[in-house]
């Protein structure tokens, strides 16, 4: 007869897993408790008035560059196509009043340099308000 008491092997339980999963579930209500605490931000906006203040309308300038990369200022040919002409001519045009806008109207076959050098001479002279002209197409369909 053996009268050794037997030898029990203690239950273990295996933690890794369990571990692994609560680190998960930490880390996925930290991210998502700051995405809700974004929208529970009190903020009270500025009120405007109802109807928008008036500016006095102010003389726009229209810059039109043509097919062949000429330059139009209101309606009037310049010399030639240069920067520099362009320039004199809304010199001469807009004195110092840089506040003006600006309405550039380019020929849709006209070359993609001679708009970009109309942008240009506009943007160093310190033109701030610049309008690009488009045409509506009618018939076209919607999305």
């Amino acid at each position: 007869m053996n009268l050794r008491p037997r030898r029990t092997d203690e239950p273990e339980l295996n933690l890794t897993s369990l571990i692994d999963v609560v680190l998960l579930l930490i880390v996925f209500f930290m991210l998502s408790s700051t995405f809700v605490q974004e929208g529970r931000l009190r903020i009270r906006l500025p009120e405007a008035r109802d109807v928008p203040v008036q500016r006095p309308a102010k003389e726009a300038i229209v810059v039109t560059v043509t097919q062949g990369g000429g330059y139009r200022v209101n309606e009037r040919d310049l010399v030639n196509a240069s920067a520099d002409t362009l320039r004199a001519a809304l010199l001469k045009v807009a004195g110092d009043e840089r506040g003006a806008p600006v309405t550039l109207r380019a020929d849709g076959r006209a070359t993609h340099q001679s708009v970009v050098t109309a942008m240009d001479v506009l943007g160093r002279l310190g033109f701030t308000e610049i309008n690009i002209a488009t045409v509506n197409d009618a018939g076209a369909a919607g999305p």
